[in-house]
Order: C-alpha cells, then sequence, then structure tokens
C-alpha cells in the first residue's frame, strides 16, 4: 500500500462523487421548540470544500449549525439544508436510493434521541416539574450502510474528556458495529476554532492522529484516496 503522504490525492479522488453530511439535526419538543446539540457543522462544511477543490463532485447535506459559506462553495458542489432529524433521513433515503456514490462521509452531529410524538402545540410555561420522555432515534449510518453496500464510508465517533487510548477503543468498536471503512474519533474537549485532534483509524487498525481541522482534512483525503487506489489495483488484478 502506498503511504498517505505519498499519495496525490487529487489524482485519485477527481470526478468522484462525494457526499458529506454536516451540522446538527434538531427534533422537536413542540411547534416552536427543539433539542438540538452544540455544533456549528463548520467540521464537515471544511472536509466538503476540500473535497471539492481535489476535482470531487461533492453533494453536502447541510443542518442548521453556524458556520458560514464562501459564495465560492455554492459553485463548487451542490448544497442542500435540512433541520429536522426526519429530514436528513429521508433526504439520505431518497438520495441513496437515486444516486451511486463513490465516498459518503458522514459527519453531522445527528439525535440520539427524540420525543414518540411532539406537541402538535405549545408546551405551555409554568409547570413546575416538566419530565419529557425520550426514546432513541434510528441510526442512520447503519442505513446508509445497508443503503449504500459498495460506496466508501467514513463514520465520525465523538466522546467527552476520553483519554487517547479510550477515544481509539471507541473508535474501533464504531467503525467494527457500524461496519464503515474509516472511522474520524474526536473528542469535544479537543475541538476549538482550529484545533481538532482526532484520530482516523481504519479496519486494519492503523491510526493517525491530526491535530487540527486542516490536518484532519489532508489526511482524510490521503486516507481515503490511498485506500481506493488499493482497492482499484485489486480489482483490476483479478480482472487479469
Amino acid at each position: 500500500m502506498i503511504p498517505p503522504s505519498r499519495m496525490n490525492p487529487e489524482r485519485v479522488l477527481r470526478g468522484t462523487k462525494a457526499l458529506v453530511t454536516a451540522g446538527p439535526t434538531w427534533v422537536a419538543l413542540d411547534r416552536v421548540r427543539v433539542i438540538t446539540s452544540v455544533f456549528s457543522g463548520e467540521t464537515g462544511l471544511r472536509i466538503a470544500r476540500y473535497f471539492a477543490s481535489l476535482g470531487c463532485q461533492v453533494t453536502l447535506f447541510m443542518g442548521p449549525g453556524r458556520a458560514r459559506f464562501l459564495n465560492n462553495d455554492w459553485n463548487q458542489m451542490v448544497i442542500q439544508r435540512f433541520f429536522y432529524f426526519e429530514e436528513l433521513e429521508n433526504m439520505l433515503r431518497t438520495t441513496l436510493g437515486e444516486t451511486l456514490y463513490d465516498l459518503i462521509i458522514h459527519s453531522s452531529a445527528v439525535a440520539d434521541y427524540r420525543l414518540p410524538a411532539p406537541c402538535e402545540g405549545k408546551i405551555q410555561s409554568g409547570y413546575p416539574d416538566l419530565r419529557i420522555e425520550l426514546v432513541p432515534t434510528a441510526k442512520l449510518i447503519d442505513m446508509i450502510r445497508a443503503q449504500a453496500k459498495s460506496s466508501f464510508l467514513v463514520s465520525f465517533k465523538l466522546e467527552v474528556k476520553k483519554n487517547a487510548p479510550e477515544l481509539i477503543r471507541a473508535g474501533w468498536t464504531s467503525l467494527q458495529q457500524h461496519k464503515t471503512d474509516l472511522v474520524v474519533a474526536n473528542d469535544l474537549e479537543q475541538m476549538s476554532g482550529e484545533e481538532h485532534v482526532a484520530f482516523i483509524i481504519d479496519p486494519s487498525h492503523q491510526i493517525l492522529r491530526v491535530e487540527n481541522k486542516t490536518q484532519l482534512c489532508t489526511r482524510l483525503a490521503e486516507k481515503i484516496a490511498c485506500r481506493l487506489a488499493l482497492a482499484s489495483s485489486v480489482h483490476s488484478q483479478g480482472r487479469l
């Protein structure tokens, strides 16, 4: 295998059809309130922008985060906005049924819980004690894997206050559980501004550590290009 540091990702990835999900999802409490997360979608946007710069045909599904688009983003990729978990779920189900993507990077901070049924009006204020029952949402990464069996799939695993060995174990477990081709394991405590410490883990348990968003984009592209080039080479040899 060519080491990622020697791989020219543009040569491999140019023309590749890529889908990137980014940003948080909302789940409704009532008609005016939602549960969401603190994430802005900046990391996913940066990844989508970088892969577009390499010549990928990028479609970006962006949630209601604070990340700011550049004017050129709208020319370089197809951008579709969503707000609610159900919207992202439906968008994925529809696009995966219609389009074969070579690469899917699922970085969206998807809600893990929802109400069994949100209030159709507005929950009134003034309750001395308001308790809300939540149930798990569907695992979108599993739906993606089931519908896009041949796509190279990258998932993200977020933890809080985990040391490096714990974070790597969590990422490795997630990769095996969801049958993804790479997982990016990161910790909230090491994500601030440009800083973004993360571990990129593959099924052979090779691990790359990155320190910031720029490195995350470049090393992720190198790793993906290396894996795709190897898969293409093996496929070609099998046809000889």
